[in-house]
C-alpha cells in the first residue's frame, strides 16, 4: 500500500495485520539466543521471577499504547511523537491533524513424561546464587536488557497506526502481538532448562536454541534451528527496515527532521528515510570489527536506546490521566486504572534504565548527541535559528555525556 493510497481512503490493514507487523517487530534472532543468555544470568527460579516482571511491565507498555492510540488519534507513529506531544513543542503535528494518520510431541517437555516431574540438576533451580556467587535480586537484574531487547517491536503497531483502519485496532494488535510473543519467548527459556543444566546452558554456543534442541531430538534439531534462524532474521530485518523507515519519515513530515528525508518515490516508498536508515544501519555494523562479543554488545546497547523513550511514552500516558486531558466523559474509575497501568509502566521504565547501567547508557549518547544536529537543521528549514531553554539544556546535556563517553573510551575506563 502506498502513501497516496493512504491519504486517498483506500481500504486500510486489518488488526490481524497490525498484530503481523508487532511479532514480525518483536520476533528475530533474539528468540534463538535465549536459553544461553538466561541460562549465563540464573537458574528457574530467576527466570520465572524475571519472565514475571518483564512480562507485566511490557504488558503494562503495551496498555500505555493501546490507550493512547485511542487517546490520541490525531498522533501518529507513537514511539516519538507521544512524547513530542507530552514534553515538547507540538504546534506542527496538532496543525496536521489527521494527516499523518518450536514444536516436539515427545521430549520437548521432557519434565512432564508420564506424569511425572524429574529432578532438576543441581543449581538449575536456584542458579548462581545458590552457590553465593551472586544474589537472586543481581541475577534478575541481569536478564532484564535480554528481556526487553526481545520484546523491541512491541510499538509496531503504533508506528504504523496511519495505516489502520480503527484506532482501536492498533491497541488490540499491540496486545495481541505481545501476549503471543510472551508466550513463546518464556516457554523457550523455561523449556530449555528442563532439557540440559544450567552449567551446559550457560556456555553453549549461539543460536543457543540449536544446541538445545539437538540435545532432545539430533543432529536434525540443530539444522532445524540454523534454518529458522535465517528464516526468521530475514523477517525481522525486513520489518525493521520499514519500521526504522517509517519513524524517520513521519518527524520530516512534521518538519521534526530535515525535509529532505519526507522526500518519497512515485511508488509512495519513503526512499529518503529508507536509504539513510538502511546506510545508517550497514555502517554500524562494521562494529563487529572492534567487539569482541559483539551480538552481546549490540543486544544490550540497542535496548538502552529504546529505554528513554518507551520511559517518556509512559510518562506522557501518566499526564494525560493526571491533567485530565482526553478524559472528558470518561468514568472516574476508567482514568484511575490508566493511571495505575501508566504508573506500573514509569516504574517498569525506571528499573529497566537502573539495570542497564550507565556504561551503555553513556555510549547510547555517543549516538543520541548526533542527532541533535538534524533537529538543528529542520529548525533552520523552518526559520528558527535558536534553541529553548529546555531543548538547549538536553543538547547540552546530551553533547556532555556523548564527550564523557568518548573520553572514557579513548582512555580505556570504557570499553565496548
Amino acid at each position: 500500500m502506498t502513501t497516496e493510497d493512504v491519504r486517498s481512503g483506500a481500504p486500510k490493514v486489518s488488526v490481524l495485520t497490525l498484530a503481523g507487523m508487532v511479532v514480525g517487530s518483536i520476533v528475530g534472532g533474539g528468540v534463538f539466543t535465549l536459553p544461553q543468555n538466561f541460562g549465563a544470568a540464573t537458574g528457574v527460579l530467576g527466570a520465572v521471577i524475571a519472565w514475571v516482571i518483564a512480562g507485566t511491565g511490557m504488558l503494562m507498555l503495551a496498555f500505555v499504547f493501546q490507550s493512547l492510540a485511542v487517546r490520541r488519534p490525531d498522533l501518529d507513529n507513537g514511539i516519538y511523537v507521544y512524547a513530542q506531544a507530552g514534553f515538547g513543542n507540538c504546534r506542527i503535528q496538532r496543525r496536521l491533524g489527521l494527516l499523518g494518520q518450536q514444536r516436539r510431541g515427545q521430549r520437548l517437555l521432557p519434565d512432564l513424561r508420564d506424569g511425572q516431574h524429574r529432578r532438576l540438576p543441581a543449581g538449575t533451580w536456584s542458579g548462581q546464587h545458590g552457590a553465593g556467587r551472586a544474589s537472586l535480586f543481581e541475577e534478575v537484574k541481569a536478564t532484564m536488557l535480554i528481556t526487553t531487547f526481545v520484546f523491541l517491536g512491541v510499538e509496531g503497531a503504533s508506528a504504523y497506526s496511519r495505516l489502520a483502519r480503527r484506532r482501536e485496532d492498533i491497541g488490540r494488535a499491540t496486545v495481541l502481538g505481545f501476549v503471543s510473543t510472551l508466550a513463546l519467548f518464556a516457554s523457550v527459556a523455561l523449556v530449555s532448562y528442563g532439557i540440559l543444566p544450567q552449567s551446559r546452558l550457560a556456555h553453549a554456543e549461539q543460536p543457543s536454541m540449536g544446541v538445545v534442541l539437538r540435545s532432545a531430538v539430533g543432529e536434525w534439531g540443530g539444522t532445524m534451528i540454523d534454518v529458522a534462524v535465517i528464516v526468521s532474521v530475514l523477517g525481522a530485518y525486513l520489518a525493521w527496515t520499514l519500521l526504522n523507515a517509517e519513524v524517520m519519515f513521519d518527524p520530516a513530515r512534521t518538519e521534526i527532521m530535515p525535509r529532505a528525508l519526507a522526500r518519497e518515490n512515485s511508488n509512495g516508498t519513503p526512499i529518503a528515510a529508507l536509504v539513510t536508515t538502511s546506510v545508517s544501519v550497514q555502517l554500524f555494523l562494521l562494529l563487529v570489527l572492534v567487539i569482541d562479543n559483539a551480538l552481546d554488545f549490540m543486544l544490550k546497547l540497542d535496548t538502552a536506546l529504546a529505554l528513554v523513550p518507551y520511559l517518556l511514552v509512559a510518562a506522557y500516558a501518566f499526564k494525560l490521566t493526571v491533567t485530565g486531558q482526553t478524559y472528558d466523559g470518561a468514568t472516574t474509575e476508567r482514568r484511575r486504572r490508566d493511571q495505575v497501568v501508566a504508573a506500573l509502566a514509569i516504574v517498569y521504565a525506571v528499573f529497566l534504565l537502573y539495570s542497564a547501567g550507565s556504561r551503555y547508557l553513556l555510549l547510547s549518547c555517543l549516538i543520541y548527541a548526533p542527532g541533535t544536529l538534524l533537529y538543528l537543521r529542520a529548525r533552520r528549514e523552518r526559520g528558527k535559528t535558536t534553541l529553548t531553554a529546555p531543548e538547549l539544556g538536553v543538547c547540552i546535556l546530551l553533547w556532555t555525556l556523548a564527550v564523557l563517553a568518548a573520553v572514557l573510551l579513548a582512555t580505556g575506563a570504557l570499553k565496548l
